[in-house]
């Protein structure tokens, strides 16, 4: 089957994965969501996954920016971009928060109302590899022959990490095996017990396998594959054309989320968080957060610019996702970014 027929057939599924999703999401609400203050604009954010990548976000919730802008955030773990998509469009989230991959392919699938982004958070990846011991002179040309639990197809953690290994001269589908048969998020539990010989993993679970003695980072997929778009905030055109002052104010918040990271220290940071990670202690918050600090995670301000749109669609040609390129005019949009960065 040529390239072209597979992601015909990939973005089938994506459809048919969305539309019994939203009838699931439908009928089962948002879940794990926490209470919204009813004084407060009401606004359900869906997020791709509850991770310490995502530090400016759970800044600006507990310091207060999102109530400051007249906004009650009820905040839901959507774990996985696709599950996010499916709460967008069935009208359970206002916003979402994840790879804007997904918007890519709910437009090409001819939705209506489709999502458009209009703030980007992070502008390098946020996984790590992790290895069974430590490598100080690991090169990626070692994974040849080796097996790696990685992510979802069509996701951006796969789809960096095959980016990754193309820009090293790897062939990610003839020169090592890639074990997708895991559900998100329980990789560096199954890695533990499986014969892997390496694992792709978010923060905290790759600095876990470090404190517990199961693996040792060897390589930042974030430092070796350079800036890449890689979350983005959006929400469908129907809301954004009826809530223009909540998709402001909520730019402004992620923006002071924002301006707090990039002003303040690893611990001071953490100390901010630590609410949202009550299971992760303080000293290996701090780790965390400096490891993001140190591969300059964070943009300075939420705006997503073409050249950065461009590039993820690169990566989805390259990985034999995109069907054709579509406009970024149609897709992003910067009006609030600019206005919330004062640009």
């Amino acid at each position: 089957m040529n390239e072209p027929q597979e992601a015909t057939m990939k973005r089938t599924k994506f459809a048919a994965a969305l539309a019994v999703l939203t009838l699931l999401t439908t009928l089962t609400g948002c879940g794990q969501a926490k209470e919204a203050d009813g004084a407060l604009e009401p606004v359900t954010l869906n997020e791709v996954a509850h991770s310490i990548f995502y530090a400016p976000q759970y800044a600006a919730i507990e310091l207060g920016y999102f109530k400051d802008e007249g906004i009650a955030l009820t905040l839901v773990n959507g774990a996985g971009a696709d599950k996010v998509m499916t709460s967008l469009i069935s009208g359970d989230a206002d916003i979402g928060f994840m790879g804007s991959e997904a918007s890519i392919y709910v437009y090409q699938e001819g939705s209506a109302d489709y999502a458009v982004n209009f703030a980007q958070l992070t502008q390098r990846a946020g996984n790590f590899l992790v290895g069974r011991s430590a490598e100080p002179d690991f090169s990626w040309q070692d994974l040849k022959g080796k097996k790696v639990l990685g992510g979802r197809a069509g996701g951006m953690p796969e789809m960096v990490f095959e980016y990754i290994l193309k820009k090293n001269g790897i062939d990610p589908k003839n020169d090592l095996t890639i074990d997708q048969s895991i559900n998100f998020g329980l990789t560096a539990a199954a890695f533990t017990s499986n014969d892997a010989d390496y694992t792709v993993e978010f923060e905290p679970f790759a600095t876990t396998l470090e404190t517990e003695g199961n693996g040792t980072v060897v390589a930042s997929l974030g430092v070796d594959s350079g800036y890449v778009p890689y979350t983005a905030y959006c929400a469908k055109q129907s809301y954004m054309e009826k809530n223009p002052q909540i998709i402001q104010k909520f730019t402004n918040a992620i923006q002071e989320g924002l301006d707090y990271v990039n002003s303040h220290t690893a611990e001071e940071i953490a100390r901010t968080i630590k609410p949202q990670f009550p299971e992760t202690d303080l000293d290996k918050l701090t780790m965390i957060v400096e490891r993001y600090q140190k591969q300059d995670t964070w943009k300075g301000d939420t705006i997503f610019q073409k050249d950065s749109f461009d590039l993820l669609q690169n990566i989805l040609e390259e990985a034999g996702e995109l069907e054709e390129r579509v406009p970024y005019e149609d897709l992003v949009t910067t009006e609030y970014a600019r206005k919330a960065a004062g640009k």
